[in-house]
């Protein structure tokens, strides 16, 4: 790479976000650079061959992804018109108990409700009215933090749930202790204590969105949607180039915008002295969140889960009860590893035959640590998950553990095992990095940041991507109307 070339934007990092960054720019006509650290490209949604077993292959960090199929930005993009299918589970996700005992996420609603008993009806007041209005629940979810919400009163219904499931009044909804852990199962995806405010929002929006469309995966791996957006940047005279790590301004093109798919600390070790003290300081206060660690499994057969239907599930959030998953995260949140973690876990081979080669298939869990963690935590996820599927050990062919500490080798944006990269808490959510109008753009004039450190946060959607290469398409290059993004 040469310092001294040009071209009209350039992006730094290739996950979701930068790529979906690329796209925007590159179909306004703008030639687009792209520059991975990585050999290979796709940041948080890369599905590689760890040389476990020959063939199998395994999603390094996100393998179902509810927030693709109903984001905006791949919804005008249109990931099945470009061969990418995404296959969705008739159980969305599944929450095993002691005694084999489980909650059941259905697509079906109702069906839902039937399989909670008493707590059904209670279930059905919660998440039909968000059931029913979707689309306004991700409008609610993804939208930039700065406008206001299309639909204002599922806007407000939302948040008043919100803030009973987020403190202790949440608890007087239920009955029995399943439904309350099915829900605040998926709150663990926030990587946060439980109940606070911000994991409730997590458990609403994605529960929602569990029985309206579904939580599909991408046949093949979270790859085919990285090699989707790729193929759409190149056709547009878009380039990628994996295997530079940028360290600093003077080793990128000259060009008129520059987009960072990178945490804010990752940013102002970039700029250096570019980068003025106020915002620099701004940066600094910005928190790191709980880490996760990497836990992928070779299996010689489905998990023989002890209640027949989580192994239905496309998603299986290994906790027990609510009870539980609060002490463990709140372990976390004191610096301690759990003895009983909290972990998700999917087994894709169900939903995409081919993931299986020569009768061995993938396994994908992480679980919650401390930052920083170097600890290998194989063994105790293992005994976690065979706690609730006896029998899960004699499956296992071969087991590859990533510490929370060696997150950051395969993604940088995952410093010291924070794969939300940034803090998810309600303050954050808003200031995120800072508490600027424009989250996207910093100080520096033509430098902006893209990442899931913007708004609306982590997951493979593609809004952070979008919302700032408007930005830059507006004021750096005078071009107000986004290109349509249809194949």
């Amino acid at each position: 790479m040469q310092a001294s070339e040009q071209c009209d934007a350039v992006v730094v990092g290739s996950g979701p976000n930068g790529l979906a960054a690329a796209v925007v720019l590159a179909r306004a006509g703008l030639e687009v650079r792209v520059y991975e650290a990585q050999r290979t490209i796709g940041g948080g949604a890369r599905t590689l061959d760890l040389g476990l077993a020959p063939g199998v292959v395994h999603d390094i960090c996100s393998a179902v992804h509810p927030m693709a199929a109903a984001s905006p930005f791949f919804r005008a993009f249109d990931l099945a018109a470009r061969g990418v299918e995404l296959t969705y589970p008739e159980v969305s996700y599944a929450q095993p108990l002691d005694g084999g005992r489980a909650g059941i996420a259905y697509r079906d609603l109702d069906r839902t409700v039937e399989g909670l008993g008493a707590d059904g009806p209670a279930w059905r007041r919660l998440m039909g009215p968000l059931v029913r209005h979707a689309p306004a629940v991700v409008d609610v979810a993804l939208f930039d933090r700065r406008s206001v919400p299309k639909d204002l009163l599922t806007a407000a219904q939302f948040g008043l749930s919100m803030l009973r499931h987020g403190t202790g009044l949440g608890r007087r909804t239920w009955q029995d202790e399943v439904a309350p852990a099915l829900l605040m199962g998926v709150a663990a995806h926030a990587i946060t204590p439980i109940p606070t405010l911000t994991a409730a929002g997590t458990a609403l929006s994605l529960g929602a969105l569990a029985h309206a469309p579904g939580w599909p995966l991408p046949v093949g791996g979270s790859q085919a949607i990285v090699d989707a957006l790729v193929a759409d940047l190149k056709a547009h005279g878009g380039s990628v180039e994996t295997g530079v790590e940028v360290t600093s301004m003077a080793q990128l093109p000259t060009a008129r915008a520059y987009l960072f798919d990178t945490n804010p600390w990752t940013l102002a070790s970039i700029l250096g002295e570019q980068l003025p003290g106020r915002y620099r300081r701004a940066v600094d206060r910005f928190k790191a969140g709980n880490a996760a660690a990497k836990v992928d499994f070779v299996l010689s057969g489905p998990v023989p889960w002890a209640h027949p239907e989580v192994g239905r599930a496309g998603t299986i959030h290994v906790g027990g009860t609510l009870a539980e998953m609060s002490l463990a995260e709140a372990e976390v949140k004191a610096g301690r590893h759990a003895e009983r973690p909290m972990i998700l876990a999917s087994d894709p081979a169900l939903f995409d035959p081919a993931r299986e080669v020569n009768g061995l298939r993938p396994f994908w869990s992480y679980t919650h640590v401390p930052a920083g963690s170097t600890v290998d935590v194989g063994d105790v996820v293992q005994a976690q998950i065979e706690r609730f599927a006896p029998g899960f050990g004699d499956l296992v062919v071969e087991r590859h553990t990533i510490p929370a500490a060696k997150m950051a080798d395969h993604n940088a944006n995952y410093r010291d095992g924070d794969i939300a990269a940034g803090a998810m808490t309600m303050w954050q959510i808003f200031a995120r990095p800072t508490l600027r109008w424009d989250p996207y753009a910093t100080p520096v004039p033509g430098v902006y940041l893209c990442s899931a450190s913007t708004p609306p946060g982590p997951a493979v959607h593609g809004m952070g991507g979008l919302n700032a290469a408007k930005r830059a398409l507006r004021t750096r290059f005078g071009i107000r109307r986004v290109p349509s993004l249809a194949p």
